[in-house]
């Protein structure tokens, strides 16, 4: 099993650094506003990572935080008259709510700053002690970048090439235009807490530092983040880490790709951002995750309409065959009998999805690999013989699929029935025309058909057609289906 790391710039083999015991974190979400379709690609992705990694048979500690002290949200939470606490813990909560909407694993730990501040005071007194950290008179806490070795392995760059652009006047009682705040001391109207330099609160890099010391220890085995966190946040992290231990602070830097909407970086600054809110009013949980695993989670994402469209149609696709092969299992499995076909695919679909996701989490592969298992499905479904063989076959390869793509990407985790009417509703209402309306055109059709008007029954038909209904003549009666699905 193979995994990039952003640290060595290519994929290495993933050998865990206490034998099946695996410590991963993932940097979570500033909460100062609803959470955005970026936070769900991240939180998808990192709890897809976990999930295989037990699937694989390691034991994981997954752990993620919440920044819930940061000038953002003392930004937001002044103009709303509210103590920022109070508003981080409002906007946590919409937060779970979203994820938990979005059907997103759960890390095995959150953890939040704001509950930290005693150990992150700590860490900031033990880089000062080690000659990393500094304060100064106005009682704020830096950290001295070019006493640490290596800063800018992750990002590749050397100090004086991060400083190009950087402002000089921002924080004047720096000794080093390069150094970082550790800690800020308190200005009028923000949070703070007392400490040995005075009032004030963490910087934004210390709390995943402190935290991960706190609950993983010293040397970790991936770290993950947006691919926007490899420098200054994650650059920062090991500098503080690795100043305090002098340890290897993480064995895999793993960076997922940004999402962009129509060429551009989707922020919040640029209020061009998505929320997971909205998005889930428009699709179902599952084509979110269809499309965030349909690229490469390094490569970033360019999202379009077309694409949430065609993951609606691919879904659709896939479930009506599960349909079909419930409905086939329901009329011809036999309790007493439990032989599959020759070809059962059950056992090449986990060799090839452990393959793909074996290479740096191909899910974009794994994707892809399922039209080939539904044609296969579909053809079989036209065979005649051995039907409880057959069905046997059904039954196994939906079991395989939900051990698979539904314990670990999170699709073919709903019932059939419920979603393709779900999928069909949502079509139907854009369409200005209801069920109802559809069958009695089919009525109508089919009385034209029985006195011969067909004129009649094909104008009907093509009506309907121009509606965006396809009408299926078979032999058990006239079907229809949603032309944009199909």
């Amino acid at each position: 099993m193979k995994i990039y790391n952003t640290l060595t710039r290519q994929k290495e083999e993933f050998v865990p650094i206490d034998g099946k015991n695996v410590k991963m974190y993932a940097c979570g979400i500033t909460v100062y506003d609803l959470s955005h379709i970026g936070h769900a690609r991240q939180a998808i992705v990192y709890s897809m990572i976990a999930d295989y990694l037990r699937f694989k048979g390691y034991n994981v500690k997954y752990v993620r935080n919440y920044t819930d002290v940061d000038d953002k949200i003392i930004k937001r939470a002044n103009e709303r008259n509210a103590n920022a606490l109070d508003f981080s813990r409002e906007q946590i909560h919409e937060s779970e709510i979203d994820m938990a909407n979005l059907h997103v694993s759960e890390p095995d730990m959150y953890c939040k700053a704001s509950e930290y501040i005693n150990d992150i005071i700590n860490f900031v007194q033990g880089l000062i002690d080690k000659g990393y950290g500094y304060s100064t008179t106005e009682g704020n806490v830096y950290y001295s970048v070019r006493k640490f070795k290596g800063y800018g392995k992750l990002s590749h760059q050397s100090i004086d090439d991060m400083l190009q652009g950087v402002r000089k006047d921002l924080e004047p009682d720096k000794k080093d235009p390069a150094d970082f705040a550790l800690w800020k001391a308190a200005k009028p109207g923000e949070i703070s807490w007392k400490s040995p330099w005075g009032e004030g609160r963490p910087g934004w890099h210390i709390e995943c530092s402190t935290m991960i010391l706190k609950n993983l220890g010293e040397t970790i085995d991936i770290h993950g983040g947006g691919m926007d966190l490899v420098f200054p946040h994650h650059e920062n992290e090991i500098a503080q880490s690795e100043g305090l231990t002098g340890k290897p602070f993480v064995k895999y830097w793993s960076h997922c790709g940004l999402l962009k909407i129509n060429g551009e970086k989707m922020s919040k600054s640029l209020g061009n951002f998505i929320t997971i809110r909205d998005a889930l009013k428009k699709y179902d949980y599952e084509v979110l995750k269809y499309v965030m695993h349909s690229k490469h989670y390094r490569s970033d994402i360019d999202l379009l309409d077309s694409d949430f469209d065609i993951a609606e149609k691919h879904l659709y696709y896939f479930y009506n065959t599960i349909k079909k092969m419930n409905e086939y299992i329901e009329n011809y499995s036999d309790d007493e009998e439990n032989a599959t076909l020759s070809n059962d695919i059950s056992k090449q679909i986990v060799d090839e999805f452990t393959k793909a996701m074996d290479d740096d989490f191909n899910t974009a592969l794994v994707l892809s690999n399922l039209f080939a298992y539904f044609k296969y499905i579909n053809n079989e479904m036209k065979n005649k013989n051995d039907k409880v063989k057959r069905a046997n076959t059904f039954k196994q390869i939906i079991d395989t699929l939900k051990k698979t793509y539904g314990n670990i990407l999170g699709i073919f985790t709903e019932d059939a029935d419920k979603f393709i009417e779900k999928l069909k509703q949502k079509y139907l209402e854009s369409l200005n025309i209801t069920s109802n309306e559809i069958e009695e055109q089919i009525k109508n059709r089919n009385i034209a058909k029985k006195n011969k008007e067909f004129e009649k029954a094909d104008s009907i038909r093509n009506k309907l057609e121009q509606e965006g209904i396809i009408l299926m003549d078979t032999a058990n009666g006239t079907t229809w289906d949603i032309k944009k699905l199909m």
